[in-house]
């Protein structure tokens, strides 16, 4: 089983000035941040860091700026993916992935292919890849479920199709890939609300938005629930409940970009047509921020 991509990872978010420039001295901050506190790897470019509004040389310059901050410390996953499959290929071949350990692809959006167009659209990414590949399944995004036959087919098909992050905040059909995978194959729970719960059942942790803000809190809690300490583990659950919950209630990443301001970490800004916050979530935010 690749170890590597076990317990918390954290999709980083890109923080920017007031001027919608990228802050790359915030986010050398977040990047050690999370090592110091016992995140296990780092995603760079996924959603949270708002990677479809970056030119190609923003996203260059984000690679340098978390690899040099990392510096070989923790595994680091890239998010590349889209529903243009030959510019995706194109990406991957063109991209230096040197210090890059899997690729994160998210399942086509806005196409809506079939089953089998998402089988032939992954099986031309695992064909280029020269690393493994998290698949990347969420639903509420891109308006199309990859059913669990879908994933289990990639899965036994290509070696280096090694895990998926699945994010359709359905339980059942985590159960349902946790049952049917091959052993070595990961489940990693997309839905911080359900970390722990999938975990408990066999899942091999989270890719987290809101571990990010607490991760000495949220990796604790899913390393007690990959030892099956269930009770444990959801003491901490019920603590960051309500964080979970505000984060998501307008959009992501405004919301976790308030908390790391109230934290002082980055400021809040985000890029069109994301907003901030607003000042009643704002307000909630901080009222967590200041009793955590």
């Amino acid at each position: 089983m690749n170890s590597k991509f076990l317990g918390t990872g954290v999709a980083l978010v890109t923080p920017f000035k007031s001027d919608l420039s990228i802050d790359h001295d915030a986010l050398t901050n977040i990047v050690n941040y999370n090592i110091d506190n016992g995140t296990d790897y780092l995603v760079i470019c996924g959603t949270t860091g708002e990677s479809v509004t970056l030119t190609k040389q923003e996203k260059k310059e984000v690679i340098e700026t978390i690899s040099k901050a990392n510096n070989e410390r923790l595994p680091l996953v890239l998010g590349i993916g889209g529903n243009n499959t030959v510019q995706v290929v194109e990406e991957i071949k063109s991209t230096n992935l040197n210090n890059i350990d899997a690729i994160l692809s998210v399942s086509p959006y806005y196409s809506k292919p079939t089953q089998e167009g998402l089988y032939q659209h992954f099986k031309a990414i695992s064909e280029v890849s020269p690393v493994d590949i998290i698949l990347y399944n969420v639903p509420g995004r891109t308006s199309k479920n990859m059913d669990v036959e879908t994933t289990l087919r990639l899965a036994n098909d290509f070696e280096n199709v090694i895990a998926v992050k699945e994010a359709g905040n359905n339980m059942a059909q985590y159960l349902e890939l946790l049952k049917n995978k091959p052993e070595d194959f990961l489940v990693i729970s997309g839905d911080d609300d359900l970390a722990i719960g999938v975990t408990l059942a066999g899942g091999s942790g989270v890719i987290s938005v809101i571990g990010q803000a607490f991760p000495e809190a949220f990796s604790n809690m899913i390393r007690l629930g990959l030892k099956g300490e269930a009770k444990e583990a959801y003491k901490i659950h019920f603590k960051l409940m309500d964080a979970i919950g505000y984060i998501f209630e307008e959009n992501n990443p405004s919301g976790i970009k308030a908390v790391f301001e109230a934290l002082n970490l980055c400021q809040d800004t985000v890029r069109l047509p994301l907003v901030v916050a607003s000042n009643n979530l704002k307000e909630k935010i901080r009222d967590f921020v200041n009793k955590f």
